[in-house]
C-alpha cells in the first residue's frame, strides 16, 4: 500500500507588537488555504503555555498539493510580511509519506531567503 500525504505542523513566535496584523493575515492565509485543491486541513491555533505563539497544522492529499499550496499569491504574501510579525525561531515539521523532516528558522533567515 502506498501512503501519500503530507503534513506541516509549525510554530511561530509572533512579535507581541504586531499581534492584531499577524493573526489578521494568518486569518485571511488560513481561510484561503482551505479552498486549495489537495487540502485536507488547515488550522491555525494559539498556544496555550504562549499566547505569542501560533502553531499549524496543515495536511495535504500528496507533496505536490503542498507545493501548490507554497506557491499561491495568498501564501507568498504571508511569506513575504512574516519576517517582521515574527519574534524568535520559528519550527516547521513536515512529514511526506510518513517520514519527518524538522526545520528551524529565525526571522533574519527568512528575511534573507529571496527566491
Amino acid at each position: 500500500m502506498t501512503v501519500e500525504s503530507c503534513t506541516v505542523i509549525g510554530w511561530i513566535p509572533i512579535d507581541p507588537d504586531h499581534y492584531d496584523e499577524a493573526t489578521a493575515l494568518i486569518r485571511e492565509l488560513v481561510e484561503l488555504s482551505r479552498r486549495e485543491e489537495g487540502t485536507v486541513r488547515h488550522r491555525a491555533m494559539v498556544d496555550v503555555e504562549d499566547t505569542n505563539t501560533l502553531r499549524f497544522f496543515e495536511q495535504y492529499e500528496d507533496e505536490a498539493a503542498w507545493t501548490a499550496h507554497t506557491e499561491t499569491d495568498h501564501y507568498r504574501e504571508f511569506a513575504d510580511r512574516l519576517p517582521d510579525l515574527v519574534d524568535g525561531r520559528m519550527e516547521t515539521v513536515n512529514v511526506v509519506d510518513c517520514e519527518a523532516h524538522v526545520h528551524h528558522v529565525t526571522a533574519d533567515e527568512l528575511a534573507q531567503d529571496d527566491p
